[in-house]
């Protein structure tokens, strides 16, 4: 038996007892006749006492010993003369009378520390010290639970956990797909599965009623912090269910996982139109955490000289409470961040509002104080608070995203982005389609498989770009954790939705055939939802990145520096798939 405790339960209830322990060796303290270590294991640290008086054999053991050693240690639990109060272990030590090393270690690259001196490069090339870092492995076993307690409420649910293939057909629309040559069919290619959109409906067709994955699905697209080329979903389907079925079963979810996982009684979530959060948020995943709702100004900016706001297609501003006494340093810094490539505003327009009521603004010259009280009417703004205000020559959309930009970076300044705060919504009613200005045609802006609400199916005919989805995704924080929709289970309907985003009668049969074919065999109403796993885990350990809760993540080019993937393969396996490569040095 190589331990019989491990290094994170013991306490002082369990003093004079003779243990065994394993791990790792964290800390080596050599105090004269005394050596101290740490050892580590995945449960924790405790301290293990050589005394060179009681053991001289054990204590120079102990004087040869290395960071990272893997050791086994026995001896008796004792009372810490200084004990430690940030380790649970911290009241004991082990007097230990016999040591053995079970494997050396050379010296890791960085410390095996929360605050590691590692950078991410190094740390991902070797990610499996990384893992050892109790910060790393505490949002591994946060992923467990959560994953354990989705489980624990969809099986009460009368959910079915069932697995759909990972090689699949590779389908036209959504994000670019991961392909994988076939050896039997050449010139032939599976793909790895964006998500098991169709799979789960045909499961719905199959009469299984309710199903649920937590599933790899797989995204050829250019990452950033919430996105990794593989990431993993909670996906998730219904039989016989309007929206909102849907909508009260995964709020459910939700409003377990906080109960069990953070202590936290989630209230009803309020609801909002897409539409308003493109209003008021300039979003489709608005941050509500905090105010400043937007405020759209040209009824009360516009026709006073000003060519920048006289000439524009939107005007809006916000207002950030208390904040006047920013200095001009800091508004031109503000400035300098709306006019980044990254978000292209041609500048700001900033207002005070002065302890006495009246308004300063950077415009004075063409507005009046008449006027500038109207827009301080408009913003509901008190005296100490900052008027911030951006426009758009073309397009108001663009105006509203350019806004929104600049609201999180005030929320970030002021401080109202507060991690261990979670404000959660839904966004309902989103367009049915979005233009695409590089394919010039209408695209599904969720999904082809997407129902529109049943009251804008006549605008199919007249005015698609009109027509509203019945879709919805859940928002937190300003993170979009997990989206759905009511799906289509009429042939003829989807046929129809098929025409309207460019495909023939061809194509819609050669792509999706099997799952129209499936819907003349009776297909019930269904929809469902997914939730990204990863996402949701982030959010609950306040990280910035999906990155950190995954255990062997990619880095922004795609790449596992840790394994070299992707890299080159042998001419014999290229030869075999019949691809032909041009290699160049």
């Amino acid at each position: 038996m190589y331990r019989n405790t491990t290094c994170g339960e013991l306490r002082l209830s369990d003093v004079n007892k003779t243990v065994t322990l394993a791990g790792w060796v964290q800390r080596i303290r050599k105090m004269g006749g005394m050596t101290f270590v740490d050892l580590r294991d995945r449960y924790g640290i405790t301290q293990l006492a050589f005394n060179q008086e009681v053991n001289k054999d054990v204590f120079e053991q102990a004087n040869r010993l290395g960071r990272e050693f893997v050791v086994q240690a026995t001896g008796v639990v004792e009372e810490r003369y200084s004990k430690n109060s940030n380790l649970p272990t911290g009241d004991i030590e082990i007097n230990v009378t016999e040591l053995h090393v079970l494997n050396e270690a050379v010296t890791p690259p960085f410390t095996i520390e929360d605050e590691s001196d590692g950078g991410d490069d190094l740390r991902m090339k070797y990610r499996y010290l990384d893992l050892r870092r109790q910060c790393v492995r505490k949002n591994l076993e946060l992923r467990h639970k959560m994953a354990f307690e989705v489980r624990r409420y969809l099986d009460e649910q009368g959910f079915l956990e069932v697995e759909t293939p990972v090689l699949v057909n590779s389908t036209p629309e959504g994000a670019r797909d991961f392909v994988v040559p076939s050896r039997m069919n050449p010139g032939q290619f599976y793909a790895l599965p964006q998500s098991p959109q169709i799979l789960k409906q045909l499961l719905m067709v199959a009469g299984f009623d309710r199903y649920f994955q937590i599933v790899k699905c797989f995204r050829d697209e250019d990452l950033r912090a919430d996105r990794q080329p593989e990431f993993t979903q909670i996906d998730c389907e219904m039989s016989f269910v309007e929206q909102e079925d849907i909508l009260n079963m995964f709020e459910g979810m939700s409003r377990h996982l906080f109960k069990v996982i953070k202590g936290i009684d989630l209230p009803k979530l309020p609801r909002m139109t897409w539409a308003d959060a493109m209003k008021y948020y300039g979003s489709d995943k608005p941050d509500t955490r905090f105010g400043m709702r937007f405020v759209e100004l040209m009824d009360v900016l516009k026709g006073y000289g000003f060519s920048v706001f006289d000439n524009a297609a939107y005007i809006g501003g916000i207002c950030a409470q208390g904040a006047a006494s920013y200095t001009r340093k800091q508004l031109d810094q503000l400035t300098e961040f709306v006019k980044r490539p990254q978000i292209g505003a041609k500048g700001l327009v900033y207002a005070r509002v002065e302890a006495d009521g009246t308004v300063k603004s950077s415009v004075d010259k063409f507005y009046t104080q008449d006027v500038l009280q109207q827009l301080k009417a408009a913003m509901q703004a008190e005296p100490g608070d900052l008027i911030l205000i951006i426009c758009d020559d073309d397009d108001e959309m663009k105006g509203r995203k350019k806004l929104c930009e600049l609201r999180l970076e005030m929320g970030n300044q002021l401080g109202l982005r507060d991690r261990n705060k979670y404000s959660c919504l839904w966004v309902i009613d989103f367009p049915m389609y979005e233009w695409s200005d590089e394919e010039q045609r209408l695209m599904a802006m969720h999904h082809p498989f997407t129902s529109p609400k049943p009251e804008d199916i006549p605008l199919l005919d007249t005015n698609p770009a009109a027509v509203r989805a019945n879709a919805y995704d859940m928002v937190i924080n300003g993170v979009e954790v997990g989206g759905g929709s009511i799906r289509i289970h009429d042939a003829k309907l989807q046929q129809k939705v098929f025409e309207i985003l460019g495909f023939t009668p061809e194509q819609a049969q050669r792509k999706f055939g099997f799952l129209m074919n499936a819907f003349k065999f009776g297909a019930p109403p269904h929809g469902g939802l997914a939730y990204g796993l990863d996402r949701f885990v982030s959010l609950f350990a306040g990280l910035d990145s999906i990155r950190d809760c995954i255990a062997f993540p990619k880095n922004n080019q795609g790449r596992d520096v840790m394994l070299g993937a992707p890299g080159i393969i042998d001419q014999e396996q290229l030869d075999e798939l019949q691809i032909k490569v041009d290699l160049k040095d």
